[in-house]
């Protein structure tokens, strides 16, 4: 599924233009990315959790002159899905 068939299925569900709902979709979107981007969690009942996690600082090694190098740390985006659409998924 696309955020276009999202849009498009919102819109036929609700009604509202497409250009409205278009609109929704993206400031949930934007609101999520906002908090995520805060190191906030983002909790949506029924479907799951969106979390931030760091990653340490490590050693990697240049695959072409295998020349040991230290990657940065970072921020990596973890999703837990809910029991409710495990087990939709899962029949």
């Amino acid at each position: 599924m696309t955020k276009a068939d999202l849009v498009k299925s919102i819109h036929l569900k609700t009604g509202f233009s497409v250009s409205e709902t278009h609109n929704i979709v993206d400031q949930i979107f934007e609101l999520m990315k906002q908090s995520l981007g805060k190191g906030e969690q983002v909790k949506i009942s029924g479907f799951g959790n969106f979390t931030v996690k760091s990653k340490n600082v490590r050693k990697g090694r240049n695959p072409q002159t295998g020349e040991e190098i230290e990657l940065p740390g970072r921020k990596v985006l973890g999703f837990k899905a809910s029991h409710l659409l495990t087990r939709k998924m899962n029949g």
